[in-house]
């Protein structure tokens, strides 16, 4: 069989990658979208690399949008396979992928004004709403850690891989004539000491291993000091500066993550008192979805909700709705904490709050997660003192701030301890995807060091196994 790696290849962002079996028929791991590299990205986002009416399956290991984001494209563009994934992951990919096609229908209005007033072509949408909803009509669920056929000759076992709500390690099993080859695509593995989740589990042994490496090279902060470090940040900039805090996040993951912290201090008594906004509709519904799969919370969390029944629920905590309370923020003047999306600033309400606060140095922007170098949290995080913002530019005046520990990415110890269980002498390749080439190379070194073999798989790169 043939594997091609058709997006996070030597990137970070856009996991595709596709197994084309001896008989013809093709299985696409996730189908996700390119973010953070400007002209470039849309770009790739336009160009599979292989013809979508051709994918006859496709299995997602979660529902961030790098890993979800494109397969209303590719059903756009003629796929009418089943998309298999695990129950969680497809309650968030369904308001996910809505959020994201509306994203794009308001961002291109936007954008589009500003073009018709240079005479500049329009920009069109990856994608439709509607081509969102036949997207998710696709979608099929099977639980963690049962074997279920796709195929006659192709199975599929879905094992945690505590990375949100939902994530999983997609272990596959295919049958071809006498042989028989066993594949496993780690998905983005998490902490191995998360505040909310399980952790990664054991996977069976495979021939081939597609291991993300997005901190390959690099250890995170201690996790038992977060709480601490965003209370530091709080009350730097909200009662000391009288500033905004400015947080982009994911609605996945990172926002719970936060919340959670928040209403510890809270039960702590260590809690500023000043208006905490969670300026997302989708933050919301994601939030309500992780409350209703706590099959996924570790002991520790568990614990918790026998004293608190709602975690994500503190004092001074506001959801905004409509567009128009998104903005009636920007006209709020007393010191406030501003959580939005996305978390690399460069889609949704965030870079709008970024727009109106970038400039006055009273206000801080506050990284929490990854962020590709070309996205503007790349930006901002590189100390550049200019960056341009829906066309214009903007001088950077603001604070601009990080926090690695609450990353939803295992970092290299993390990865090396999901493929402890694995044997240098039994596996035959790992490919590492989901990672900036310069943190592959060093990553692989660190294996192969182990007696692995290790590849790094560029763009559209193709390999028979």
């Amino acid at each position: 069989m043939k594997l091609s790696f058709h997006g996070a290849a030597q990137t970070v962002t856009g996991s595709k990658h596709l197994l084309t079996l001896q008989n013809g028929r093709k299985l696409l791991l996730d189908c996700g979208l390119f973010q953070g590299l400007g002209a470039s990205g849309d770009a790739m986002n336009r160009n599979f690399g292989f013809e979508a009416s051709e994918v006859d399956w496709l299995v997602l290991s979660h529902a961030h949008i790098d890993h979800c984001g494109l397969i209303p494209k590719l059903v756009k563009e003629g796929f009418r396979g089943t998309v298999y994934c695990t129950p969680a992951t497809r309650d968030l990919a369904e308001i996910l992928l809505m959020d994201s096609a509306e994203i794009q229908r308001d961002d291109t209005r936007f954008i589009n004004k500003k073009r018709a007033k240079k005479n500049l072509p329009p920009f069109e949408e990856l994608y439709t709403i509607d081509d969102a909803r036949q997207a998710i009509a696709l979608f099929e669920s099977r639980s963690y850690d049962e074997w279920f056929h796709i195929a006659d000759a192709v199975e599929v076992l879905f094992t945690d891989a505590g990375h949100i709500i939902g994530s999983a390690a997609v272990n596959l099993r295919i049958s071809e004539g006498e042989r028989v080859t066993n594949i496993t695509f780690s998905g983005d593995v998490g902490q191995y000491r998360d505040v909310i989740l399980k952790s990664p589990a054991p996977f069976p042994a495979p021939d081939y291993l597609l291991l993300e490496s997005t901190y390959g090279n690099r250890l995170h902060n201690d996790r038992r000091h977060t709480n601490d470090e965003l209370l530091r940040w709080i009350s730097h900039t909200c009662l000391t500066k009288k500033g905004k805090l400015i947080i982009p996040a994911f609605s996945v993951g990172r926002t719970q993550e936060l919340l959670y912290a928040l209403n510890t201090l809270e039960q702590e008594g260590r809690l500023p008192p000043v208006k905490y906004y969670v300026d997302s509709p989708l933050s919301r519904e994601a939030t309500a979805v992780v409350k209703s799969h706590p099959e996924n919370f570790n002991a520790t969390l568990e614990d918790a909700l026998r004293h608190d029944k709602d975690i994500f629920d503190f004092k001074g905590l506001i959801y905004t709705g409509s567009a128009d309370e998104s903005k009636r923020i920007n006209l709020v003047e007393e010191p406030c904490v501003i959580i939005s999306a996305s978390g690399m600033a460069d889609a949704g309400r965030v870079k709008h709050h970024i727009r109106h606060n970038i400039s006055n140095d009273k206000n801080t922007v506050l990284m929490v997660g990854y962020s590709e170098p070309a996205s503007l949290a790349g930006q901002l995080l590189n100390g550049n003192s200019k960056v341009k913002i829906f066309g214009e530019l903007f001088q950077v005046k603001a604070e601009i701030g990080s926090m690695q520990s609450m990353s939803a990415h295992g970092d290299y110890e993390d990865l090396l301890k999901f493929i402890s269980g694995q044997r240098p002498d039994t596996l035959k390749k790992i490919f590492l995807v989901h990672g900036e080439y310069a943190v592959q190379k060093d990553f692989a070194n660190r294996l192969t060091g182990l007696g692995f073999q290790v590849e790094i798989p560029g763009m559209h790169y193709a390999i028979e196994i």
